[in-house]
């Protein structure tokens, strides 16, 4: 679990500093002012609002303890035994069975499901399911994971910047605080890809945090694994039409249809590391 930490740390200072590069690149001292203005904005919008943004995406609808006692009865039973507060639960309308948590804190948080993940998985499964979001809950990774997606924006929209200010001969002096025109081309485009990277590498460490807080949770590895191995099947013979690629991270199981990207761009780890992972948890 230190490992899984640290290496989030480390990652996250990896994208900061090529925020900075970047900015400073573009226009020197000022460029990288303008980097931090930009990452505080956008993370003060992003920690604020990306609940209620996701959720309306989705058209996630609130689930009383009326219509899902059951799961009402989980969720309760699975906040007390991580010492949270128990997170509203929603609905997706969606016939691909999937799940996700989201909320600035965990006094904010919500988990979501789709309305055919109760028809797939025995009770057991379901629960090391939503142990694993309320896992994210615990770990703080709503607000890890809006960081990093925040901050490669960040550099993103700079490396736009920074190729139209190339393109018309703006930034990108010769002297030691810039590296030319050539450098800012450059910059401009191994730094989204770079980006790119770690914010995928950050979302895959913390999968393998949230898989192992939410085992301890719900008491039950090989549960959880299993649920892992339906609903990855089931994803690739039913994906999620309404995903979004900038929400993809989020899911429990990648949304997505499959393609032939390597692991390196994947949001998700490797499901067979994952279920092997979980299993090593249990014979344990």
């Amino acid at each position: 679990m230190m490992a899984n930490q640290l290496k989030t740390t480390v990652l996250l200072a990896a994208l900061t500093v090529l925020i900075v590069l970047i900015g400073r690149m573009f226009g020197g001292n000022q460029g990288m002012m303008i980097a931090f203005v930009f990452a505080m904005v956008m993370n003060f919008g992003s920690y604020w609002f990306s609940d209620k943004i996701v959720l309306a995406m989705y058209r996630a609808t609130e689930l009383t303890p009326t219509e899902a006692p059951e799961i009402h009865q989980m969720v309760d039973e699975l906040a007390q035994r991580g010492g949270l507060p128990k997170p509203r639960i929603y609905m997706i309308p969606s016939e691909a069975p999937n799940a996700f948590a989201t909320g600035r804190n965990p006094e904010h948080a919500v988990v979501a499901v789709t309305q055919s993940i109760v028809s797939l998985l025995n009770p057991e499964e379901l629960k090391g399911v939503l142990a694993h979001e309320l896992g994210h809950v615990k770990n703080r990774d709503i607000l890890i994971g809006s960081i990093a997606a925040t901050l490669a924006g960040v550099v993103m929209m700079l490396a736009s910047m920074a190729r139209f200010a190339a393109i018309f001969g703006f930034g990108g002096s010769d002297d030691d605080d810039g590296g030319g025109i050539i450098g800012l081309i450059l910059m401009s485009i191994l730094a989204p890809l770079g980006a790119m990277l770690i914010q995928m590498a950050i979302s895959r460490s913390r999968e393998y945090l949230a898989d192992e807080t939410g085992a301890r949770l719900a008491g039950n590895p090989r549960s959880l694994a299993s649920a892992l191995e339906k609903l990855a099947s089931a994803s690739q013979r039913i994906p999620m039409k309404e995903a979004k690629p900038a929400t993809a991270h989020m899911f429990i199981v990648n949304p997505l249809s499959g393609g032939g990207f390597s692991k390196w761009f994947s949001t998700h780890p490797p499901m067979e590391e994952r279920v092997r992972r979980l299993r090593a948890m249990a014979a344990a």
